[in-house]
């Protein structure tokens, strides 16, 4: 599991660092909030642990810029003085909070307890229909409206992960690592060719009706479009 860990406080920071990867974490750091937004959006973690007053863009803007489009469970960070930063970042879709100073074994307690939630979430299910697009994942099954779409493996693989997210923008690195592996990661000319060839298959006549692009940050699979 990969969890970033924002916070002007260097110390801090370190502490966390290392704590984290002593439970067997992969750990990303960040002093700021757009840092860490560049990061979220390059390396996909599966959990936030973020401070709220910070440099540039403090923790409430960084869940509420999070929270457009993705679910990732966010933990923050606050003082006591802080209670209303507190509650603002709740209200925007923080999952957690601890208080400084806080106890170690109760932050790894409520990161475990966070990425339980992710752990039990319901398997996708084997047929999906997002709009008029119908997919079924056992027999590799493409159908857009009543006609089906002859796709090769990548490209029922890519269009699977989207099926899976609809309305999410899926970060290039995170495509990249979830279809060509970790070693895929730094060639995003592969992604540009499959996205190219997997819009042109799923409708010819308008290639980015489906699969939308988010300029420097990824793309994204509309789920209201109706058959042509």
């Amino acid at each position: 599991m990969r969890i970033l860990v924002v916070d002007d406080e260097r110390q801090i920071t370190r502490v966390l660092r290392t704590s984290l990867q002593s439970c067997g974490y992969e750990v990303l750091v960040a002093n700021n909030g757009m840092q860490a937004f560049d990061l979220f959006r390059n390396q996909s973690p599966d959990l936030i642990i973020t401070d709220l007053g910070m440099p540039e863009m403090g923790g409430i803007e960084l869940t509420r810029a999070i929270r457009r489009i993705a679910e990732t469970p966010i933990i923050v960070l606050s003082v006591r003085e802080q209670e209303t930063m507190k509650i603002n970042a709740l209200d925007e879709g923080a999952d957690d909070y601890v208080t400084k100073p806080f106890s170690m074994p109760e932050l790894l307690a409520r990161v475990r307890a966070n990425l339980r939630k992710i752990d039990q979430t319901d398997p996708p299910p084997a047929q999906l229909t997002v709009g008029c697009l119908f997919i079924d994942s056992a027999a590799r099954v493409v159908r857009v409206g009543e006609v089906e779409i002859h796709l090769t493996p990548k490209e029922f693989d890519l269009l699977l992960l989207f099926a899976n997210n609809p309305n999410r923008v899926l970060a290039h690195k995170y495509l990249l690592r979830q279809i060509w592996g970790p070693a895929g990661e730094d060639q995003p000319e592969y992604l540009r060719v499959l996205i190219a060839q997997l819009r042109k298959k799923l409708d010819p006549a308008d290639s980015s009706r489906f699969i939308t692009s988010e300029p420097w940050v990824g793309y994204r699979l509309r789920s209201e479009l109706t058959s042509s």
